[in-house]
Parts: structure tokens; C-alpha cells; sequence
């Protein structure tokens, strides 16, 4: 669930996306501002029914943080408490797990890399501010915006670094986002079961985390549909670590997008989970953190887990050979461009009918150029003295920054999109190079 903040409002404040439908109806598919609005909180309704029909369901949650703050903007008391309640009571604990992610739904193989961290870090400050750190503390899982998964070595690297120091310890990847250690796809069990994604940098350090497979798939009509459930009524049981364990099916669907999920999803989740009660036969609905937990209780952890890494990576190191540094990964990418125009370290993810990056320098250069400002303005301060992340001007700052690295701002083509991502750049410079007023010592 995701809607971006725009300079919109009156006198071009900041403002959400979903408040700008609700006050233009007449342009476009904004009337369905409030369908929009509603499919935020409608799980707060739909959840406790299905309980309370003796059924078991379950829910991975995945909010930008832009749309958690905007939601505040606007007032929306129904919303945010709807989410307040699935995310702390007792109950919904037990039937709905919270995802972390991006701040402000930045893709991470375009994003600044010293920004991931920052990224990271806001939307769990977010998330911290709005629901308490209880419920922050079972936020386990991660979901890459786009499902768009770093797959230039330093990138991916330093993606899995920051998670890993945020605590997470596991995230969602698109099945064509990665590969086996040879190159081959996964296999077919495989992408049922849980993974162990290596990330392997320039300079040849590693690290790993525990990755569920996302299945290719028209995303939202699968979701919306309810067709993870069905495919896994089909499914047996799989070879694991000298056990048999459960087949994992997962999906994920893109938020509010489309009659489907607005329209076709509530009954169709409905249906499944009346169904699976119904019939009370070996498939059941389970999250990604309660999934890993069965299996940890079996003895079965990460090291157990079949060997993955992002698309490409084996015949980039093919070629690199017993090369390291950052140029010789440059140089090794370059060769294999040369001689095969469709390789590419930009990244894979759900949307690969589109780049990311191509197209977008109007876009690209000043989020770098933004990104590059910050830190040199702010590191040194902060490192000096980690208090001055509570001010007033470095909150402004960051704020662009955050802003301006939004997805939406590279999807829709020139034009509108692309002016508000200009209008944040030029704030953005201003809110870096503005000196405080407040005396210094």
C-alpha cells in the first residue's frame, strides 16, 4: 500500500497523493479517492469477521511510510486507527504481520546507496512513532519496494548490510529476480521453500539472509483472486534439511491498484479462508515470520536453506574472475554489456517491462546531486555529534531527500510526475544550504 506525498496543496505544500484525489475529483481515476482510502483500513472489518466464523486467516502488511504520514495529514482517524488495531491488539497478532520497507517507497538498485540505511531507518521510526515499539519489535520481515532486488554487487551488499543492521532478518524476492550459484533459475521446490540470499561485494566480503520467493505472476489479479491458495492446495509436502515440510507459496499484490484488488479481493479472500476452514485439510494460511518460526522449532534455520543470489551475479563473477575492487567489477560488467546488449546490473523486479532509469536523468542526477549535498553538509555534523539528527534543519533535509528518491517520480513518463520531483530538488537544495538562525555555542 503505497500513495507518495506531492507538492500539491495549497501554495505547493507537501501533501499525499490520496488528499490531492479527494480535493481534484474530476481528474482522472481520483473519484476513487475514497475507495482508495477505504482499502487501507477495510482489513480492521474483514479480519475479525472471518474469526469470528471460526476461520484462521492471515495477512502480510506492507504500508509506505508515505502513505502512513499522509494518512495523519489528512485527519483520516478511521484509517489510522484501523491500522493502530491490526498492528497492537492481542488478537491481530496472531493473524496479520507487518512488513518493514522503504520510507518513501524508494527502489532500491537506483537509490544512493548511503540513503538505504536512511531509508530503512525512517519508515521504522514511522512505524515506531505511530504504533510503539512492542509492535515494531515483531516487524521481522522486509518488502523491497517493487520487489526490486540490487543485483550490482556493492549495491546488494550494502541493501542486505543495512537490513540486517535494522534487524531484519528476512525479506521477499521475486522468483526471476534470482538465480542458483551456477545461474540456472531456481527449480521448482525451490521457489516453495525458504532461501539463503548471499551477497558478495566488490572486494569479495559476504553476507546472507533468509529470502521467500515471491512466484512470477500477474501480481494483482493472482492476489486479488486469491490464487496463492489455490495453487497451494495442489502442493505436497517437500525435502528440507532430512525433514518434510510444508510448500510456502507466496505473493504479493500492488496495493489498491485496479478494480481487482479494490473490488474482487474482499470476497475472494473470504471464500479461500471459509474454504480452508471448511474443509480443514492439510493447506492452511500462514505468515513468512510464523512460517520460519515452525521450522526453526524443527531444527531447520538459515544454513539449511538452498543457496541463491541476484540474476546475473554468476556470470558477472564468471567473468570477473579473481578480480576484486569496484573498477574491475565495472570493467567485467562493461565487457559482458559489449558483447550482449540485454545484461544489466540495474536491478529486477515485478516491473521489468519498464527501467527505472532510463529516461529519468532528469530525475536521476539531482536525486544524486540532493543525496551528495546531504551528506556532506550533515555526516560530519552527526558523527560529531548524533544529536543534530533531532533538528529542525536536518529533518527538513532529509526529508527531501527521502522524498525526491520516491518511485512514483519514474513511472508515469514526463510530465507532471517528473515536475513534482524538480519542485522537491529545488526545496531540498534550499533546506540543505539554509544555516540555522539558532547561535552555535
Amino acid at each position: 500500500m503505497h500513495q507518495p506525498t506531492v507538492p500539491a496543496g495549497v501554495d505547493g505544500e507537501l501533501i499525499s497523493h490520496l488528499q490531492y484525489m479527494a480535493e481534484h475529483p474530476d481528474e482522472g481515476d481520483n473519484h476513487n479517492a475514497e475507495a482508495f482510502a477505504q482499502c487501507y483500513r477495510r482489513l480492521a472489518d474483514l479480519l475479525p469477521e472471518l474469526i469470528e466464523q471460526g476461520c484462521k486467516p492471515r495477512i502480510m502488511l506492507d504500508y509506505s511510510g508515505n502513505l502512513l504520514w499522509g494518512v495523519g495529514q489528512m485527519g483520516r482517524d478511521d484509517i489510522s486507527g484501523a491500522l493502530h488495531y491490526l498492528a497492537t491488539d492481542a488478537v491481530m497478532q496472531r493473524h496479520v504481520e507487518w512488513l518493514g520497507t522503504c520510507w518513501s517507497h524508494a527502489v532500491a538498485p537506483s537509490t544512493p546507496i548511503p540513503d538505504l540505511q536512511l531509508q530503512i531507518s525512517a519508515w521504522q521510526h514511522q512505524f515506531l512513532d505511530l504504533f510503539g515499539a512492542e509492535a515494531l519489535s515483531r516487524v521481522r520481515g522486509f518488502s523491497p519496494p517493487e520487489m526490486h532486488l540490487p543485483n550490482h554487487p556493492d549495491t546488494l551488499y550494502e541493501f542486505i548490510r543495512a537490513l540486517k543492521d535494522s534487524g531484519y532478518q528476512w525479506l521477499l524476492v521475486q522468483e526471476h529476480s534470482v538465480e542458483q550459484h551456477d545461474g540456472s533459475p531456481l527449480g521448482h521446490q525451490q521457489k516453495y521453500l525458504p532461501n539463503r540470499l548471499v551477497a558478495r561485494n566488490s572486494s569479495g566480503a559476504e553476507l546472507s539472509i533468509t529470502a521467500l520467493i515471491k512466484t512470477q505472476g500477474s501480481d494483482t489479479k493472482l492476489v486479488g483472486q486469491m490464487q496463492p491458495c489455490y495453487e497451494a492446495l495442489g502442493l505436497h509436502r517437500l525435502p528440507l534439511a532430512n525433514h518434510e515440510v510444508p510448500a510456502l507459496v507466496s505473493q504479493i499484490a500492488d496495493g489498491e491498484n485496479g478494480g481487482v484488488m479494490m473490488n474482487e479481493f474482499p470476497p475472494a479472500f473470504r471464500q479461500a479462508h471459509q474454504k480452508l476452514s471448511v474443509e480443514r485439510g492439510t493447506t492452511a494460511a500462514i505468515n513468512g515470520s510464523e512460517y520460519l518460526e515452525l521450522l526453526q522449532a524443527r531444527g531447520i534455520g538459515i544454513a539449511d536453506f538452498p543457496v541463491i543470489q541476484a540474476v546475473g551475479q554468476s556470470r558477472l563473477f564468471q567473468q570477473l574472475g579473481d578480480a576484486r575492487g569496484a573498477e574491475a567489477v565495472d570493467q567485467a560488467i562493461s565487457t559482458i554489456q559489449a558483447s550482449d546488449g540485454s545484461f544489466a546490473m540495474e536491478g529486477a523486479s515485478w516491473t521489468n517491462n519498464l527501467s527505472w532509469v532510463e529516461g529519468y536523468d532528469n530525475v536521476l542526477e539531482p536525486m544524486k546531486q540532493l543525496s551528495a549535498a546531504f551528506h556532506q553538509r550533515f555526516d560530519g555534523l552527526v558523527e560529531a555529534d548524533p544529536a543534530q539528527t533531532a533538528s529542525a534543519d536536518y529533518h527538513q533535509a532529509l526529508l527531501h531527500v527521502l522524498l525526491l528518491e520516491t518511485s512514483c517520480f519514474r513511472y508515469w513518463g514526463q510530465g507532471t510526475w517528473t515536475d513534482y520531483a524538480r519542485v522537491i530538488f529545488e526545496r531540498g537544495e534550499e533546506a540543505i544550504n539554509r544555516r540555522s538562525s539558532s547561535p552555535c555555542c
